[in-house]
């Protein structure tokens, strides 16, 4: 039987939660661009850098010790995504970097006249890439396009823009503005039978619901640590087969053993370090059972941690989305419905007639409010909506470590905002 969640312990492993402002407790509801972090990933991150600070391959104690960790840090990331190896598992500085090297790798697959698909939900850091390596080879894009009604994909959004010279599909998880969950599985399918390679961004997913790349079905994919309670670091996991087969740009001494054909130079050992503190601190929400037992078990138990993170924010969800909506003139930039709190994500952009969305920050900042305003470098969604000249959006992130009060002050200071 799942217990209650524990939010005050919850807190209480996260020290930025405790610290206030004049006074004031800090809400942190910006966390779509960067959540805190626990005390494990902070004493992870340390113990590297004063126990295990060198580089790779000696055979002294450091050197050992640091590729130790780098080594579980892979086998983490691995049962984070439920990766088939640790060998799938490849570090970078963060998504969008990780991206434009991945690009550039994919794009000597490429001939001029070949086809890339690409998502009008997506941000930019899985638009822009493709879109420079398209100018770079002469490659044709075409668009995914969603219902700006519904903020969601057809059912045939990408069978209308596929064709046999389509050769990649790059599409999001989750949207960091509207908080749609696209149906990647399914897409993912459509695009391998017609012979292109999947590569997803998950980046505002994997805060918030458990990953499974083996079910997916993509190619590649995608997320950055500090989104999901870590430090600043990119993880990508790619199907083996492909990343033996594709080319790496690399300096020559490397080698083309995987994953460090991809892990140019020396990387963050503290960053791996506290990736791995992140991945253990989510782990920790387990409570055991049989639910996810055909993978290994901190796989299964991540997955299962999740179902309980997922109960919490999905109520939070709820309160947000439900006070928002009393507020005359304002409309939520996403999926509303009581119902399907599955189709989207905690992350709950909305406009305001009569308020620019800055204006909103600021006046939520004023009250110790973290929230961002504008596009995010969600460029294509926000183009789409035709919010782009008047300022974007107004957005709030929640993550399980939030609670119901935060939410109601934040409620209470829109209604200042919206009286004046």
């Amino acid at each position: 039987m799942t217990t209650a969640f524990p939010i005050s312990a919850v807190r209480a492993a996260f020290p930025a939660l405790s610290l206030k402002d004049g006074g004031r407790a800090r809400v942190y509801f910006d966390n779509p661009a960067g959540t805190q972090v626990p005390q494990k990933v902070i004493d992870r991150t340390v113990d590297a850098l004063i126990a295990k600070n060198a580089n790779l391959g000696g055979y002294f104690a450091t050197t050992v010790a640091a590729g130790q960790l780098v080594d579980e840090a892979h086998q983490a990331c691995a049962d984070f995504y439920n990766a088939a190896s640790a060998d799938e598992i490849v570090f970078g500085q963060n998504m969008t970097t990780l991206t434009f090297h991945m690009s550039r790798c994919l794009g000597r697959r490429f001939q001029r006249g070949d086809e890339i698909v690409l998502s009008r939900m997506d941000h930019d850091a899985n638009v822009a890439p493709w879109l420079l390596l398209a100018d770079d080879l002469g490659l044709t894009v075409r668009w995914m396009d969603f219902d700006p009604e519904t903020y969601e994909f057809a059912d045939d959004a990408l069978s209308r823009v596929l064709s046999d010279r389509t050769r990649l599909v790059a599409l999001g998880l989750a949207s960091n503005c509207t908080g749609t969950i696209n149906d990647v599985k399914r897409f993912a399918a459509q695009a391998r039978a017609a012979g292109a390679l999947v590569y997803v961004d998950a980046v505002q997913y994997a805060p918030h619901c458990a990953i499974d790349v083996q079910s997916l079905g993509c190619d590649i994919l995608v997320s950055s640590a500090y989104k999901w309670f870590g430090p600043h670091q990119g993880i990508l996991w790619g199907r083996k087969a492909l990343l033996e087969e594709i080319f790496g740009y690399k300096v020559r001494p490397a080698g083309n053993d995987l994953p460090h054909k991809f892990e140019t130079g020396t990387l963050s050992h503290e960053g791996m370090a506290g990736t791995l503190g992140a991945v253990e601190y989510l782990a920790g929400f387990d409570e055991g059972g049989d639910m996810h037992g055909h993978m290994r078990p901190r796989a299964a138990a991540i997955h299962r941690a999740f179902d309980r993170l997922v109960a919490w924010e999905h109520m939070l969800t709820r309160r947000l989305i439900n006070g928002l909506s009393s507020f005359r003139g304002l409309t939520i930039r996403g999926v509303t419905s009581d119902n399907a709190m599955h189709r989207r994500v905690p992350t709950v952009s909305f406009t305001m007639e009569g308020h620019h969305p800055q204006a909103i920050a600021k006046a939520l900042a004023a009250d110790n409010i973290f929230v961002w305003s504008g596009h995010n470098y969600a460029v294509e969604p926000v183009q789409r909506m035709g919010l782009m000249e008047s300022g974007g959006v107004l957005r709030v992130g929640l993550a399980h470590y939030n609670t119901e009060d935060e939410v109601d002050a934040m409620l209470d200071s829109m209604t200042r905002i919206a009286r004046s």
